[in-house]
């Protein structure tokens, strides 16, 4: 049969990783020793604390849904939260809570996007942001960025970009996959830009928490006239309970609540109860031990990295990636990943998944893993260079 695959999926890309995922698999089921620094995902559990707040819920078998905005007191303790670490005050109206961040940009993206309006993004940037604007019949417009801007957007570059049918920017920070973070002056012209030519501004802030020199910025400090992107995945250590959080303009409430109750019903409602413990004493104490550690590990690979002859040009301040230069060593980062897992066992990201600008020649390194396993990872690493051509 012919014409009954909608034409949009010919846009949709893949992730490339995960042929090489599948493949790390199969060489582990013939025995293979595999180090994964491919995947976003730490080592870590879910905090102990936010597991037993899961399970108490559920033992007492009442799973219900909830509304289709949140959990009431769910959504107090997210507005609690951005008052605490930004000093910004948040009508709870105006989270949503989400089946994970891609669920917020469902509803964000569903409520603002028209087909064939255009939202600008930065490139490198994380590839399924521009899948779900096609989903939406919308179109993506990349725009090259370096280490000269910190891999991140300006405000220049938005007004320079900026077309007729263009509807907004998404800008992430920390970045993915970058771990590079948008300076607070650099972020606040670049929403003035957006307002100043009516467009939306939503900000993927799904790896706050885990910034390791400097403090956080959210674009909530700015203007209330923004989409923030947030999620318990990253920070929160709660990738399979899949949830998350979005926060609109005032206008949007009605649409985005009208939009969630016919895409979503609720987000899982266990999970909800679970991520209230997440904002608890014993929690925290241990997401700010986690994010130390992953601060050494930081330092740990981007030293080894360097050490070896990779070009970072600058350091990553968030989320748990390093984006290597690999220019010197092949002009093929996707057979360059391909050969480091076939020949050595350990798995890492080819550039071809964030991008065309440049991304022949670059590798996301995840430092998921222990400082151990990256140690051992380095050393084979270092072998496989000595031979590679």
């Amino acid at each position: 049969m012919t014409g009954r695959m909608a034409d949009r999926m010919a846009e949709i890309s893949p992730f490339y990783v995960m042929t090489l995922l599948q493949r790390a698999k199969e060489l582990e089921k013939q025995g293979r020793d595999i180090i994964h620094m491919e995947i976003g995902e730490p080592d870590f559990p879910t905090p102990a604390a936010i597991v037993k707040a899961g399970m108490d819920f559920i033992q007492k078998g009442d799973v219900k849904y909830t509304p289709a905005s949140g959990l009431p007191l769910l959504r107090e303790k997210v507005a609690e939260f951005y008052q605490q670490q930004y000093g910004v005050k948040v009508a709870k109206e105006r989270i949503f809570i989400t089946p994970g961040a891609s669920g917020a940009f469902l509803l964000a993206l569903g409520a603002t996007l028209n087909p064939n309006e255009e939202l600008l993004m930065s490139d490198p940037c994380y590839p399924c942001n521009s899948n779900f604007v096609r989903l939406f019949n919308g179109k993506t417009r990349f725009v090259p960025v370096n280490a000269d801007n910190d891999y991140q957007l300006t405000a220049q570059a938005i007004r320079d970009s900026w077309q007729s049918n263009t509807k907004g920017v998404i800008c992430a920070s920390p970045s993915n996959p970058t771990g590079t973070i948008i300076k607070a002056e650099v972020l606040k012209q670049s929403i003035e830009a957006v307002n100043e030519l009516n467009g939306c501004f939503f900000s993927d802030e799904i790896y706050h928490g885990l910034i390791y020199d400097e403090k956080a910025t959210s674009a909530l400090e700015f203007s209330d006239d923004v989409f923030v992107i947030n999620s318990f995945s990253k920070n929160f250590g709660m990738t399979g309970w899949r949830i998350g959080w979005l926060i609109v303009p005032e206008e949007f409430i009605e649409a985005t609540n009208k939009l969630a109750q016919n895409i979503f019903i609720a987000t899982s409602t266990h999970s909800q109860y679970a991520a209230l413990a997440a904002f608890e004493a014993e929690a925290q104490q241990e997401l700010e031990n986690r994010r130390q550690e992953l601060s050494k590990r930081r330092d740990f690979l981007y030293q080894k990295l360097q050490d070896l002859g990779f070009e970072m040009g600058c350091k990553p301040q968030g989320a748990f990636y390093i984006y290597a230069n690999c220019a010197k060593f092949s002009d093929d980062s996707f057979q360059f990943a391909h050969d480091l897992l076939e020949k050595e066992g350990v798995a890492i990201t080819p550039g071809k998944d964030f991008g065309t600008n440049d991304a022949c020649h670059h590798l996301r390194f995840a430092y998921t893993t222990s400082i151990n396993k990256m140690a051992e990872a380095m050393t084979r690493l270092e072998t496989f260079l000595e031979d590679y051509k």
